[in-house]
């Protein structure tokens, strides 16, 4: 998202800003298409657009909406790293996910560098198309215990998924000094600037030294694998299938962006999932044992790799909660959006700590058994 070297200048300068007008004018010079609509989406730091296209007598079969996505211009820089990620986008479609597929340009190719003259320099911007997917956020739902244990169940399969996937620039996934990958937490150090001084700070402080103590030492006896890295609950949508009675039954029908993929380990994507997946609960912390027993109904984790769960969960709150905190006096004008997990994500970490590792992982550890006895709690 940032590297250490920029000047706050510079990153904030980096989001696009394209008017509506302009986007439409992108769909229709890259893509081909004629817009009928066009809506803008919230983005952490890129530009995304909701686009309606106008079909003709022989594209009646093609989808008729679509998300444009227009990367910042620090992602641009990165067109093979974007590009890969339409590639896994692509083969997990083919593998049955719902992901969406990838619209070729007018060329054939999976994204376009569009220069941009702002009067004082010329910037780039990476543009890329995917089919629009249907269904509403997860945030949106009331999530029962069974569908927590499926959303686990979808972590699993697609880490184990991306293991077949093969790409000749594969190693770009090695993102060392990426912030959102879970291995970073001491680079939070950087941005502790953006908390006041207060308990939250001070439970950030130990989150990174616990993580130095207990989980770096143990990341060469975890298994290594490529992780979504942010099944949060605004990138799972889900779409309802009502039942004749009782409730509506939610199935996934979308994984949504694939920005922050990179190589990590399989107990980083239970954790971050975990983490998104208590935001929006009323009882957060029974979700971990729903999720956690859905993972391993595909992957069983190691001793060691359960040990440094709890750890994980509020490494990741606290890398989520930390960074939007950064982010926010960046971008003032986005502060809604991104403080959207960060109103209920303090009093998450705070209630993890007063309750302690050791009863939290009793609660998760015991509710995961419960699947293997075919009762759930």
């Amino acid at each position: 998202m940032m590297s250490s070297e920029d000047g706050q200048q510079s990153h904030a300068l980096t989001k696009p800003t394209f008017t509506e007008a302009q986007a439409s004018a992108l769909v229709e010079s890259v893509f081909g298409f004629k817009v009928s609509k066009i809506r803008p989406l919230p983005s952490y730091d890129d530009q995304n657009f909701h686009v309606h296209v106008s079909r003709t007598t022989d594209t009646t079969d093609d989808p008729a909406e679509y998300v444009l996505k227009i990367s910042n211009t620090e992602s641009s820089q990165t067109p093979d790293l974007i590009e890969m990620q339409n590639h896994v986008i692509m083969f997990l479609s083919a593998a049955g996910f719902p992901t969406g597929s990838v619209c070729r340009t007018k060329g054939g190719n999976t994204t376009s560098l569009m220069s941009v003259d702002s009067g004082s320099e010329i910037k780039s911007y990476l543009v890329r198309m995917l089919t629009y997917l249907p269904g509403r956020p997860i945030a949106q739902v009331a999530v029962s215990h069974q569908q927590l244990y499926e959303i686990g169940r979808l972590a699993a399969q697609l880490d184990k998924t991306l293991e077949e996937f093969h790409h000749p620039k594969l190693n770009l996934l090695h993102r060392e000094n990426f912030i959102w990958n879970l291995k970073n937490i001491p680079l939070l150090e950087k941005y502790m600037g953006a908390l006041s001084q207060n308990r939250n700070r001070e439970i950030v402080e130990q989150v990174i030294q616990l993580f130095k103590e207990k989980v770096m030492t143990k990341l060469s006896h975890f298994r290594e694998c490529i992780n979504h890295g942010d099944l949060n609950d605004h990138n799972i949508l889900v779409d309802s299938s009502e039942p004749s009675s009782g409730d509506a039954v939610y199935q996934v029908s979308g994984i949504l962006d694939f920005g922050d993929m990179s190589y990590g380990y399989y107990v980083f994507e239970v954790a971050i999932t975990i983490m998104y997946m208590m935001i929006e609960s009323t009882n957060p912390i029974q979700v971990g044992g729903h999720i956690l027993a859905g993972f391993e109904s595909v992957i069983p984790l190691t001793a060691v790799e359960r040990s440094a769960l709890f750890l994980l969960v509020c490494s990741r709150f606290t890398q989520s909660l930390v960074l939007a905190e950064y982010s926010c006096q960046l971008y003032p004008e986005n502060r809604e959006y991104l403080m959207v997990t960060a109103k209920t994500g303090w009093k998450h970490l705070q209630q993890m700590f007063a309750i302690g590792q050791k009863a939290v992982e009793e609660i998760w550890f015991k509710t995961a058994k419960s699947y293997e006895s075919g009762i759930s709690m």
